[in-house]
């Protein structure tokens, strides 16, 4: 089955992905391979890196891709793939995935909305911040280590109170 995806030179994307088992913490147990691998597929298929957060079993990121380049499935073959090469193979894994010779790291999907102006990338930058919050990793935004939340508070585009969870009543819902 082919998925239909908006697929736009130098436009700007947020992304989900997921852990095929959502129980495990891989990604912040292997943060440092993570950052590897991203910064290796970067140096080869060049992108920038709106705002990510990473979280225990999955991770959301805005990426904004070169002007003739809309191939952002490419790279995140090659994030996918290049992580999984650093794993001990130790997962289960389905017949259907070992008939393809993958892994049972990833889902093999992943989801991706287009974003379509100021407004929706805000939205979506926001949601990727607020993330370790909603989910009750941390009381505040600027306590979860791996989001650029960071840059955007050393930038000043942030304070660091904001995505408080005692005083945010932002409703963020899942992004559309």
């Amino acid at each position: 089955m082919r998925y239909r995806r908006a697929l736009i030179g130098g436009a700007t994307y947020f992304f989900t992905v997921n852990l095929a088992n959502r129980s495990h913490h891989l990604l912040v147990d292997r943060i440092e391979d993570l950052r590897e691998v991203v910064r290796d597929v970067r140096r080869a298929h060049p992108f920038e890196i709106v705002a990510w957060v990473v979280m225990p079993d999955h991770l959301h990121a805005i990426w904004q891709l070169p002007d003739d380049d809309d191939d952002f499935a490419m790279r995140w073959g090659l994030i996918k793939a290049g992580f999984s090469r650093r794993i001990p193979k130790d997962e289960r894994i389905r017949p259907s995935r070992m008939k393809k010779g993958e892994r049972g790291i990833w889902q093999r999907r992943f989801w991706e909305h287009l974003i379509r102006d100021d407004s929706d990338r805000q939205r979506h930058v926001d949601y990727i911040h607020y993330n370790p919050v909603k989910h009750g990793y941390v009381q505040r935004a600027v306590d979860w280590p791996f989001s650029t939340f960071h840059r955007f508070l050393r930038l000043g585009w942030v304070t660091a109170d904001w995505g408080c969870q005692d005083d945010f009543t932002g409703d963020f819902g899942e992004p559309t």
